[in-house]
């Protein structure tokens, strides 16, 4: 950025208006919200303001030495990239901390480590041919450094590979109904009965036969003093109505054979009439009134569910109306989390140049929302061997690690991979935050998910490669996309795609709309803790009123799974039972 170009930014955030820079005074909701950004624009892209964003530069140049993309109708292609033909992710590709002088938005305009616009002669030399690399490293050596830049993958195409990674599911398991909540079904639910099995009263009142009145007879062998109780739910009747009579009757009670329809408690007059009583109704009553007939729900045969449906607890209360004491589901996966760094404290104030560990605590209760079972996180220190060791020993569906993902000189997660024989799918993504976030297939069935050490940059690498895995392993569709306008404007690196914190918020015009929170950092949770989702930002930026694909964080449902953070499961670490 020129100094001229400072200068302009500087007049224009002075010239905003209060309303503008977010008001702290007034609304106290906008004020939480804190809407980033105010009145600067994103710098301008072909095709802004749409709201989709394609892929330009590095992402257009991935070429055959690279995992590469979907392109307009084709499906996603995974070149494998062996490790001693890969180089490392710079460590500072977007995840380092911003310093507390610049913006909470990493990418306005007035950051001084924003990412610049490319120029022509980026691409001129990106197209030249690489430099000699000198001594090569020997591909046999797993402590070898990577020698070949590799490419990061746009967002969209990474999380497509992350969910063909499963080409198969784990078989599926027949348990008891409450077993089965929060996995997926692996068979259509079938009804096994009608539902309702025979006709039943939808409300008190009486069962009357036939046009009124009615007569009120006692059940036979019932003296006349004693007040008649009908029929109750439960009971079957024994003797038909005949025409003229009713009986009373309650809510869920079989109907008699013979009635005609049901009158409301508080429809009907019962009157003494010669020596007995008579039913009377306001207006007449017209067959079928308030009877459930059987059948009304479904008949027996019936496809309710088709096989992938989540098994919720409304699923299972179905099931148990339809005759099921077992449901066949899929397994939920199971995921151990290693937190790795010498630098984490496990309780207490930050001391020394150590901090506390903040996804410990919070990528169980993310994994156990998203319906996987995951032993408490494990921390490591900052040591190949303790690494290898936890690695070759899990025997986790899936192995979360944090941090160790770049190339610094405690970064060992590369190095362990390549003593594993594991296989790269994802090496880097072009997202922002969580650049170096990685996806290796260790054995068949068995992966691992390298996610950043910065927090939210790890809550990014989980949503983009996690999720879309676990949800495989777990065989749930996906979930179509969904898009909200955008409230306010939000910049973007050039090539980049950006997961920012958003909130639901109600508009005039356009209804409902993500607003954007401030502290966005990598390595930032306040906007995250307070977010409903996450926007997917298009390199570029956005504009207010730009629909953009959500990420809704799995609170609001996922908690259903029937999990808290201390609920005990029946499988460990070390794959015991």
């Amino acid at each position: 950025m020129t100094g001229g170009q400072r200068d302009d930014t500087a007049r224009a955030a002075a010239a905003a208006t209060p309303d503008e820079e977010g008001s702290h005074g007034g609304d106290p909701f906008d004020d939480a919200l804190a809407l980033v950004n105010g009145p600067r624009r994103p710098p301008e892209r072909p095709g802004a303001g749409t709201g989709t964003g394609s892929a330009t530069g590095a992402e257009a140049r991935s070429g055959a030495e690279a995992r590469t993309g979907p392109g307009p109708g084709a499906e996603a292609a995974t070149v494998r990239i062996s490790y001693a033909a890969r180089a490392a992710t710079p460590s500072d590709a977007g995840d380092t901390p911003r310093t507390s002088s610049t913006p909470d938005d990493p990418f306005a305009p007035d950051d001084p480590f924003a990412s610049r616009a490319p120029s022509p002669s980026d691409a001129r030399h990106a197209s030249d041919p690489p430099a000699p690399t000198g001594n090569r490293p020997d591909p046999t050596d797993p402590t070898a450094p990577a020698s070949t830049p590799t490419p990061a993958l746009p967002w969209h195409a990474a999380r497509d590979i992350a969910r063909r990674a499963v080409t198969e599911p784990p078989a599926p398991r027949t348990s008891a109904l409450a077993a089965a909540l929060g996995r997926t079904l692996a068979a259509p639910l079938t009804a096994l009965t009608d539902l309702p099995s025979f006709d039943t009263s939808a409300m008190d009142g009486w069962a009357v036969a036939g046009p009124g009145p009615w007569r009120l007879d006692h059940p036979t062998g019932t003296p006349e003093s004693r007040p008649a109780t009908g029929i109750l739910a439960g009971h079957a009747p024994t003797e038909a109505l005949l025409d003229g009579q009713a009986i009373a009757i309650a809510t869920g009670a079989r109907v008699p054979s013979g009635a005609t329809a049901v009158l409301r408690s508080e429809h009907g007059e019962v009157r003494a009439s010669g020596g007995g009583r008579r039913l009377y109704a306001p207006r007449p009553v017209p067959p079928g009134q308030d009877i459930r007939p059987r059948g009304q729900e479904c008949r027996r045969g019936d496809q309710l569910l088709p096989a992938g449906a989540l098994v919720t607890p409304a699923v299972l209360g179905l099931a148990a109306a339809a005759g099921y004491d077992e449901l066949t589901a899929h397994p939920r996966p199971r995921a151990e989390v290693f937190v790795l760094g010498d630098e984490l404290l496990a309780s207490g104030l930050p001391e020394e140049g150590r901090i506390r560990d903040a996804l410990g605590p919070m990528l169980a209760p993310w994994l156990h929302a998203l319906g996987v079972e995951t032993a408490p996180a494990r921390p490591l220190a900052d040591d190949a061997g303790a690494l290898y060791e936890a690695l070759a020993a899990s025997t986790a569906d899936v192995v979360i690690t944090t941090g160790g993902t770049a190339s610094g000189p405690v970064d060992h997660v590369h190095p362990t991979l390549r003593r594993l024989g594991a296989e790269v799918l994802v090496d880097g993504v072009a997202v922002r935050p969580g650049h170096p976030m990685l996806l290796a297939r260790l054995a068949p069935g068995r992966h691992l998910v390298g996610l950043p050490g910065n927090p939210l940059a790890a809550v990014s690498g989980l949503c983009t490669l996690a999720e879309p895995l676990l949800s495989a392993l777990a065989a749930r569709r996906p979930a179509p996309p969904y898009r909200v306008p955008l409230a306010a404007p939000v910049h973007g690196p050039p090539r980049d795609t950006r997961l920012v914190p958003v909130v639901y918020r109600d508009d005039e015009r356009y209804g409902l709309m993500a607003a954007p929170l401030h502290f966005q950092g990598p390595a930032m949770l306040r906007g995250i803790a307070a977010a409903d989702a996450l926007a997917v930002v298009p390199p570029g930026g956005a504009q207010r009123g730009d629909e953009l694909e959500l990420l809704e964080l799995p609170w609001p449902a996922g908690w259903s799974a029937g999990w808290t953070p201390e609920a005990p499961t029946d499988w460990n670490a070390s794959g015991e039972r």
